[in-house]
Formats: C-alpha cells, sequence, structure tokens
C-alpha cells in the first residue's frame, strides 16, 4: 500500500492537505527516520485506520523495524499518557491529585528500540493531535535539552497537523 490511495481520495476542498500530506514528509529538517516514527505515532493518535496502514506501509519501506516499533510504541502509549496528563492538568487546581500516583504501565518508554531523541520527537508529535500540554511541555524540553531545535520541533509539528488533518477528511467522507 501507499500513500497514492489515500491522496486520490482526499475531496477537492481537501486540496491544500495533498499538497501538504506529501511535502511535511520530505522536511530537510528531519531525518527519514525522525519523519516517518512522527508520522506512524501521528497516525496511529488521529485514530483512522486506512491512514495509518498507508502510513505504516509506506514507513516499513523507509526506516529499520525498530524505528517503525518506536513509531507505534509512540502512537500507543500517548494515547494513554496524554489522557492522564491533561486530566492532571485541568485539575492543576486540585494539588491533591498531583500525589496520586498514576499506576499506569509504561515499560515501553524505556524499550521501544527505537532512538530515544527521535521517540521523544515522536511522542511530542502525537501529544499534540490530542492536545496534552504537559506532555507536550515535557517531551519538547526533553528534544531541545538532547541538541534538536524549534525548527525539529515545528517540522514534526507539521506533521500532525497534517495527518490529524488528513484523518478528519477521510473520517467525513
Amino acid at each position: 500500500m501507499s500513500l497514492q490511495p489515500i491522496l486520490d481520495k482526499l475531496p477537492d476542498y481537501a486540496r491544500d492537505l495533498k499538497v501538504n500530506l506529501q511535502n511535511v514528509l520530505q522536511q530537510q529538517e528531519l531525518t527519514p527516520q525522525q519523519t516517518w516514527m512522527c508520522a506512524v505515532a501521528c497516525a496511529i493518535a488521529s485514530r483512522n485506520k486506512e491512514l495509518t496502514d498507508a502510513i505504516v506501509a509506506t514507513a516499513t519501506a523507509q526506516v529499520a523495524p525498530e524505528a517503525l516499533n518506536a513509531g507505534r510504541v509512540a502512537g500507543a502509549i500517548m494515547g494513554m499518557n496524554n489522557v492522564f496528563y491533561r486530566f492532571r492538568h485541568f485539575v492543576q487546581d486540585k494539588p491533591e491529585y498531583a500525589q496520586v500516583p498514576a499506576r499506569l504501565r509504561m515499560q515501553t518508554i524505556r524499550s521501544h528500540g527505537g532512538d530515544p531523541i527521535d521517540f521523544e520527537l515522536a511522542c511530542l508529535a502525537a501529544s499534540t493531535i490530542k492536545g496534552c500540554e504537559a506532555c507536550v511541555t515535557s517531551h519538547e524540553h526533553v528534544v531541545r535539552e538532547k541538541g534538536l531545535n524549534e525548527n525539529h520541533v515545528t517540522a514534526a509539528v507539521r506533521i500532525a497537523a497534517t495527518i490529524h488533518a488528513v484523518a478528519t477528511v477521510l473520517d467525513a467522507i
């Protein structure tokens, strides 16, 4: 499977998304591994099976299996963490919640098999889709501390924005 059937399926009112999807997957700011890990994580976060299948199939030919797995892990684990930590953000005026342990299994954060910085970038991108301020802030801090800059972060967020928009349109047609 390639992305072409997805591009062909998008209606004329989404023609900007067609161009943007192709462009964000070729940004010079990111390595192919960073691009595809973010794309996979964002496709999973966007919850459209057809788009996720196409992104994963395309990524399979672009990156090592470990990177593909790390992208999947980022999308999956952020699906859980973004809800939990967004809740904590919503009730931040009640400090008692900050003292309660999450008690959610998160072992894959350490055992995903991909590059740790690229994994953090993929988590940031997926968290942007899910709207978790705490997770976006945390992952942005880590990637900046580890040497990535605002251009890398913005490129990852472009991927998130575009993939989420494409998923939204696919769900609507």
